[in-house]
């Protein structure tokens, strides 16, 4: 699988002999639960930042990506659904803390990031449901080893950030760097062909109930990247003005 969330080793197991099977529409609640665990958190995080409390809706925003990412790492390996409900809200209060940081120096940036998440993951889902783009090996590989790249190149700016130092053009607001960042938002936005296919092959072989959690949670992990990819996209695009 192209999101390494969704492990293509779940979809080698025997389908289910007894008890419930995974539902596509099991898997829209699911996701639909975890959005508003997220948006809830974010809320709070939100309305902290902007009533003043600017210090702790910081420290909420610098836990929820620590503990977050190492729910994320704990999910992917032990597909723990307990844990899930929690990494959406350490996932609301990161994006609440970021969300307001760029909406105060780019103000209504966040509603067009909204919008314009929504739109591709729309976009996304009809561009699957009618065959226009199809979930196939060489797909899946391409768009596996292109998002390896870009977390590659992520981590190593993250790590020469301690030390000064930036990968050209991650962090531009030149022509170049706008495309850079349309590029890797494309690539965001086409992850999300490969969650659909997991969850439409997860239902039809009727994998256990609970993968609908572990579903929907790909399914998420995509969603807040693709936001976060739009996020930065639009206020490179807004410093340009």
């Amino acid at each position: 699988m192209a999101n390494p969330i969704l492990n293509e080793k779940f979809t080698d197991q025997e389908t289910v002999l007894q008890g419930e099977p995974m539902t596509i529409n099991g898997t829209i609640q699911v996701t639909g639960f975890l959005g508003m665990i997220l948006v809830a958190a974010a809320a709070f995080v939100w309305t902290r930042f902007t009533s003043g409390y600017t210090d702790l809706a910081m420290m909420l925003t610098g836990g929820g990506v620590i503990v977050g990412f190492i729910l994320a790492l704990i999910i992917s390996f032990t597909r723990n659904k307990l844990l899930i409900p929690i990494y959406a809200a350490c996932e609301g209060l990161a994006l609440g803390g970021i969300s307001a940081s760029f909406e105060a120096s780019y103000p209504g940036i966040v509603v067009q990031a909204v919008a314009g998440t929504l739109a591709a993951l729309f976009t996304m889902l009809l561009l699957y449901k009618y065959g226009i783009i199809k979930c196939t090996d060489k797909f899946r590989s391409v768009i596996f080893i292109t998002t390896a790249s870009i977390a590659v190149v992520y981590l190593v700016n993250l790590i020469g950030s301690f030390f000064g130092l930036h990968v050209p053009l991650i962090n531009s607001a030149s022509p170049a760097g706008i495309l850079v960042s349309v590029a890797i938002t494309a690539v965001a936005a086409l992850n999300l062909i490969i969650d659909f296919d997991f969850i439409e092959r997860g239902a039809n072989m009727m994998l256990p109930k609970d993968m609908e959690w572990y579903g929907a949670f790909g399914l998420m992990v995509t969603i807040v990247w693709l936001y976060l990819e739009i996020l930065r996209l639009l206020a490179k695009a807004n410093s340009r003005r």
